[in-house]
């Protein structure tokens, strides 16, 4: 492509869902519901693990950063798709497409590593429960969110210079409710193959490292559990663990594939419909899991109400 015929776009226009007027008010409806409940689960999360000093524990610490990143995680996305939702003007500037991304992807990669963070603390508390109080201080569990949360900026600062770096000549349409890594590197009429190269071994980096974490603490803790003599010991071990481990299958199974191979997922149609799991839907079922299959949050939240 000749370099006369390349501009650099001052904006990009968000195809989003492209349905009838009355679909799309009803889509409205549904996201902005979705979006109000999950900011409430998890802001009520928050204030119960803040007030009951029982919760006062690394497990509901971890979980307090859960809900305070997801908090951040949807309102990225939901207002301004619920924006496009209700007006045919569906531009965002390039520099506000860029920071959508940004915050994005940091919000993705540090809940990664915080599950790999939240399992790795569910092992040493049932694999070596004596030694547990010791290892996972108060000082300990804080460096562990804290490097979570800059392994996060981190990568999304390397993954965005260089998707910030392409040229978009062809077209200002993005096939996306979001600037989201695929739609950018396929609509860039400049050589992404550096760029997607990047993006691919940063991906099996944030993703594979912490599900090894993930898989070896199970193993561990699958192992502890069938060694212990009684019943009522396994039961209370493994639901301890039964949330934490539901919230993991939930969000690595919905976002593992197209963040592996983000320009391949691109090309099929389903790929809007996939990132709704786990931009919507998996942020509004991860309190609710909690809620429902941790009886301490339950009991917290039961007196709270009460």
């Amino acid at each position: 492509m000749d370099e006369g015929n390349q501009t650099h776009v001052s904006h990009f226009f968000l195809l989003g869902f492209t349905t009838s007027a009355g679909r799309q008010r009803l889509l409205f409806s549904v996201f902005l519901l979705a979006y109000l409940l999950t900011l409430m689960e998890n802001i009520v999360i928050l204030l119960v693990i803040r007030a009951k000093t029982r919760l006062h524990k690394p497990m509901y610490f971890f979980l307090g950063n859960l809900s305070f990143l997801e908090i951040w995680y949807v309102t990225v996305i939901a207002p301004k798709m619920l924006a496009d939702f209700m007006t045919p003007d569906k531009h965002i500037a390039f520099q506000g497409c860029m920071a959508q991304l940004y915050f994005f992807v940091t919000f993705v990669c540090t809940e990664y590593i915080l599950l790999a963070a939240m399992a790795y603390d569910r092992c040493v508390a049932i694999c070596s429960p004596l030694r547990y109080p010791s290892i996972m201080s108060g000082r300990f569990c804080a460096q562990l969110a804290a490097g979570c949360w800059v392994c996060g900026l981190v990568t999304a600062t390397i993954k965005l210079s260089f998707i910030a770096r392409l040229q978009f000549c062809h077209t200002d349409a993005i096939n996306h409710y979001f600037c989201d890594i695929s739609p950018l590197l396929n609509i860039s009429c400049s050589d992404s193959s550096l760029a997607e190269l990047v993006d691919f071994i940063l991906a099996l980096l944030v993703i594979m490292v912490p599900l090894c974490i993930v898989v070896t603490s199970y193993v561990c803790i699958l192992f502890t559990v069938l060694r212990m003599p009684s019943a009522q010991g396994r039961h209370k071990a493994f639901s301890t663990c039964s949330s934490h481990l539901a919230v993991v299958v939930l969000f690595y199974s919905t976002t593992l594939f197209t963040y592996t191979r983000p320009k391949a997922m691109y090309a099929y149609s389903s790929n809007k419909l996939v990132s709704v799991l786990y931009t919507t839907v998996v942020p509004l079922l991860n309190p609710l899991i909690y809620c429902l299959r941790n009886k301490e949050v339950k009991d917290a939240l039961r007196k709270a109400i009460l």
